[in-house]
């Protein structure tokens, strides 16, 4: 039988802290293969494994959320890769960026703390200047053709909310923003904008509710996402799959007296369509400016988790 070793034994042939591997079981990403019978844990070969993965991982840099995921099967490796090398390249240029401040504020003896403060809020780019960048980019590449005015709001309200109207970034942030700016420059991440967009217009015809009720009732499903995340709940799971039967609904056009189940595989690719890699590449530059959008991304990827679910259990009983 395999050797089960209790939990400040582990601490030791791992090198990590008792508290932080009771965290790991309190969060659900490492937990105990066994326990005394005084209900102390025991933690197999395997166990340690996975632990010593876990501080691998953290090592570089890796959030808890993504090795949870990434152990749990839920993300892939090549994609959890290529987040965090994305992530550390920002990184990289923040702090390039950063050193160039302070060597430049450096050559100003006494009065460096105030050229280091002039330099960073000349630099930084506030949100009314995002805003008019935004709204040049959007009309200059015709994003809304065939989509009426009063629809923009609801559409661009989170990327609005959580990046654009940011408050006053850090040294990372501002360098996310700046790449962001470039790769609205980029014809490719148009063209795929206008891609999703042609899949969102099939998604919304004659829709159930006017613009303004349409965003209010967004933002609840959107809030309750959040809350299904963060409960750790399953794409099966009657809370998850009520959010996706009243995002069915809608999304449904007027004419239809139920959910039409055409949803179902619209969404479907729909979502997918948006992982191509300059949309994935925004969606991480937006992540590093915003934490909340960060959340709503993982909110979105529940839906389609659940909605996945529930394509499988329709293709079953066909």
């Amino acid at each position: 039988m395999d050797k089960k070793y209790p939990i400040g034994e582990v601490a030791k042939l791992t090198g990590s802290t008792v508290k932080t591997i009771r965290y790991y079981d309190e969060i659900g990403l490492l937990k105990p293969t066994a326990y005394t019978e005084g209900g102390h844990r025991l933690y197999s070969s395997d166990d340690i494994w996975r632990l010593e993965l876990i501080a691998t991982l953290r090592y570089l840099d890796f959030g808890i959320d993504e090795i949870h995921q990434l152990m749990a099967g839920e993300l892939t490796v090549e994609k959890a890769l290529a987040w965090q090398i994305e992530s550390l390249e920002i990184q990289a240029n923040t702090l390039v960026n950063m050193i160039a401040i302070l060597r430049q504020a450096e050559a100003h003896g006494e009065d460096s703390l105030r050229y280091i403060h002039d330099l960073v809020n000349a630099r930084t780019v506030n949100a009314e200047n995002r805003r008019q960048f935004i709204t040049d980019k959007v009309e200059e590449a015709h994003l809304f053709e065939g989509i009426l005015s009063e629809w923009r709001d609801p559409l661009l309200y989170y990327f609005n909310k959580f990046v654009v109207d940011h408050p006053k970034t850090s040294a990372k942030q501002a360098a996310a923003w700046k790449e962001l700016q470039e790769l609205l420059n980029d014809p490719e991440f148009i063209a795929d904008l206008k891609r999703v967009e042609l899949l969102f217009l099939r998604i919304v015809q004659r829709p159930r509710y006017n613009a303004a009720t349409w965003g209010n009732k967004l933002k609840h499903i959107q809030e309750r996402l959040d809350s299904a995340w963060r409960n750790k709940c399953a794409a099966d799971s009657k809370t998850v799959q009520s959010i996706v039967e009243d995002m069915a609904l809608l999304y449904t056009n007027s004419d239809q007296l139920n959910p039409n189940e055409d949803f179902i595989q619209h969404y479907v690719e729909y979502f997918e369509s948006t992982q191509t890699k300059p949309l994935e590449r925004c969606n991480t530059l937006c992540a590093i400016i915003s934490p909340q959008y960060h959340q709503l991304y993982k909110g979105n990827l529940l839906l389609y988790q659940g909605i996945q679910w529930r394509l499988g259990q329709n293709k079953r009983f066909m």
